[in-house]
C-alpha cells in the first residue's frame, strides 16, 4: 500500500516529565517495537489513534479475555497510557508509537484481527485536506485484509461529512458488510462529552469482515 500522505502532524504539544519518564522506562515494557510482529494467543483487537488512553484502558479493563493493541504517534498520549498501564498493573494492553497504516502493513499478520477500533480520527474537515483523511479505500482493502472472518471495523466521528464518507468507502468494499454494532462497547470519551455538550452529533459505525 503505497500512502505517501500521512494523516497525522506531528504536534508539538508539552511532553510532562511524568510522561517522558514513562516512555522512556515503560515503553520497553509495554510497548511492542517496530517492526516486530505483534501476536497473541487470544482475540487481538487493534485500536488506531488512542490518544491519552482512558478509553482504551477502560475497555481492555472490562474485557481481560481479549487482548488490545493501541496505536498512538503523539509522545504525551503514549506516555500518559504507558503510566495508566502500569498503575492499574494491565496485562493485556500493550503499545506501540508508530503511523498505524505502517503497523497493519508490517506487524500485523492477515487475518489476525477480531476488531479494529477508529475512534474520532482526525477529520481533516477542509476539503483540500480530505486527501489526508486515514479512511481511504485502500486502506479499507489493507484493514479487510487484516481482520479475521466476521471480524469487525469500530469507527465513531462527531463529524457528520466524515461519518457519511467512512460508511461509503467501507461499503463500496466487497470485504465488508454493515452492522449494527460491534464486539466490544464504547465507553464514553472526555472528548465525546465535550462534543455532546456542544451538540455535536456521535456517531458509530460498524463493518463486519464477510466470512
Amino acid at each position: 500500500m503505497n500512502r505517501p500522505i500521512r494523516s497525522f502532524v506531528l504536534r508539538q504539544g508539552r511532553t510532562t516529565p511524568a510522561q517522558k519518564r514513562a516512555l522512556d522506562a515503560l515503553l520497553p515494557v509495554h510497548g511492542i517495537s517496530f517492526p516486530d510482529k505483534i501476536e497473541s494467543e487470544k482475540a487481538l483487537v487493534l485500536e488506531i489513534g488512542s490518544g491519552m488512553g482512558e478509553t482504551t484502558l477502560e475497555i481492555a479493563k472490562a474485557h481481560p479475555e481479549t487482548d488490545f493493541v493501541a496505536v498512538e504517534v503523539h509522545g504525551p498520549g503514549v506516555g500518559s497510557l504507558l503510566n495508566r498501564i502500569q498503575k492499574e498493573n494491565i496485562k493485556n494492553l500493550r503499545v506501540v508509537r508508530h503511523d498505524a497504516v505502517e503497523v497493519l502493513e508490517r506487524m500485523v499478520a492477515d487475518g489476525s484481527l477480531a476488531a479494529l477500533h477508529l475512534f474520532f480520527p482526525d477529520p481533516w474537515p477542509k476539503k483540500r485536506h480530505h486527501k489526508r483523511r486515514l479512511v481511504q479505500p485502500a486502506f479499507a482493502s489493507l484493514v479487510g485484509n487484516k481482520l479475521a472472518a466476521g471480524g469487525v471495523l469500530h469507527a465513531a466521528t462527531d463529524v457528520p461529512d466524515y461519518a457519511e464518507y467512512i460508511e461509503r468507502v467501507f461499503l463500496e468494499n466487497n470485504d465488508f458488510e454493515k452492522m449494527n454494532r460491534g464486539l466490544i462497547d464504547r465507553p464514553t470519551t472526555k472528548f465525546e462529552a465535550r462534543g455532546q455538550k456542544l451538540g455535536h452529533p456521535i456517531r458509530d459505525l460498524f463493518f463486519r469482515r464477510r466470512r
